[in-house]
């Protein structure tokens, strides 16, 4: 495990490498919480997240001789920016392990800082063991994404960040895949006579530490299911490990709901752009926000989103809260009836996004047509309203 001197080294040799990320007060979620929370924006870091802190940590120590064998990472596209970067920086060459499918925008980044790319399988975990193969087939350096004491101490300086600029902090939550940033950053909040919790978060579909906790050891999930590829981990790494049995208070779960609602908040409210996997802490305070002892530091640890995931995600998100609504309605094939259908929405004061007309379908009588609506919603409340009021004008309705 890191300490204190650890840390401290950490910090020294990132001085003129990141730039320490703002801490912006958030005043929506203060309200829910009911009392200050502030978001630590990692997002804003260079590389888009706060992988480049333990990259460049760990690279910076290796020996001469090491560095004249290259590296080599696997990541689903944070780690291997960062990686890149601190290889383009130090002047090492870089081999990078990415998963099929792996977003584009970060295959690109990667690729611009220099490093060379190769995908293999559709997980972090695949392209580990194929990073391994190509050390011990190379002799190119490791640099693992999170399960090594130099990269939990860059991860950490975060943490001191965060001391920092709210040294009245209580709470800290942190989107949590390998363990690599919660482990830092709870060790760094380790201060005596200031008791502060840290609070880990994980994609339910890809949450190893609850089982790992509970036995003891870090445990293998059988498989993964989730959008937050940046925390999609299926097993704790050891060194993390023991820090997060040592510090961390409690891991939760988000659903892939609360991630996409999560991220559409952050991004109307906090003006911020936030990949899934970095909205995953401020998912958890809106789960459950009187569980989260104010102040409240919410830690967003990446920003790096396909455009396109993100309008996907936009809209999950809209429909989770009520405010995005796509359903099949059947009407009478007679003249009119797409006319009357349209102006009851909008008495109803639905907006109309899409509308499709379908006359032909087996599954249709004769006397009617299936129209396709997309439609954007107030809320909740504004949801059922307009759903009791299709069943009142004795529309049939299938929900998509």
């Amino acid at each position: 495990m890191i300490d204190a001197k650890d840390i401290a080294r950490a910090a020294d040799l990132l001085h003129d490498v990141v730039a320490p990320t703002p801490l912006e007060y958030s005043r929506w979620l203060s309200e829910l919480v009911g009392g200050d929370v502030f978001l630590k924006c990692e997002n804003l870091q260079r590389t888009g997240s706060f992988k480049l802190r333990g990259a460049y940590v760990r690279m910076a120590r290796l020996s001469k001789a090491e560095r004249s064998r290259g590296v080599v990472a696997a990541s689903a596209g944070n780690h291997a920016q960062g990686v890149a970067l601190a290889a383009q920086l130090l002047g090492i060459k870089a081999t990078v392990f990415m998963p099929h499918g792996a977003p584009i925008p970060k295959e690109k980044a990667t690729r611009a800082y220099g490093a060379e790319i190769r995908f293999a399988g559709t997980s972090i975990d695949d392209c580990l063991r194929e990073a391994l193969k190509f050390e011990a087939e190379t002799g190119a350096v490791l640099i693992h994404p999170f399960d090594h004491p130099d990269i939990v101490a860059g991860q950490a300086t975060a943490g001191l960040e965060i001391v920092e600029q709210c040294p009245q902090v209580r709470t800290v939550v942190v989107p949590t895949g390998g363990g690599g940033l919660v482990a830092g950053i709870a060790t760094a909040m380790q201060r005596d006579g200031m008791p502060i919790g840290v609070v880990g978060v994980q994609a339910a579909g890809a949450a190893a530490y609850p089982a790992s906790l509970a036995a003891g050891v870090p445990v293998q999930l059988a498989g993964m299911s989730t959008m937050a590829d940046g925390i999609a981990v299926g097993l704790p790494g050891k060194v993390p490990f023991e820090a997060v049995q040592q510090y961390v208070g409690d891991i939760r779960t988000v659903t892939e709901s609360s991630l996409s609602k999560a991220l559409l908040l952050v991004l109307e409210r906090a003006k911020l752009v936030v990949e899934p996997a970095g909205a995953a802490a401020v998912a958890a305070v809106l789960d459950d926000p009187k569980a989260f002892k104010p102040p409240v530091v919410v830690v967003l640890s990446g920003g790096n989103i396909d455009p396109l995931l993100l309008m996907r995600v936009i809209r999950n998100g809209m429909a989770a809260a009520g405010r995005y609504l796509s359903l099949r309605v059947r009407i009478p094939d007679n003249p009119g009836g797409l006319a009357t259908l349209l102006t009851q929405l909008a008495q109803l004061d639905a907006n109309i996004i899409e509308v499709v007309h379908e006359r032909i379908s087996e599954s249709l009588s004769l006397d009617e047509v299936e129209v396709a609506l997309q439609l954007e919603l107030r809320g909740e409340d504004h949801r059922e309203r307009v759903l009791a009021g299709l069943t009142g004008n004795g529309y049939t309705y299938m929900l998509n």
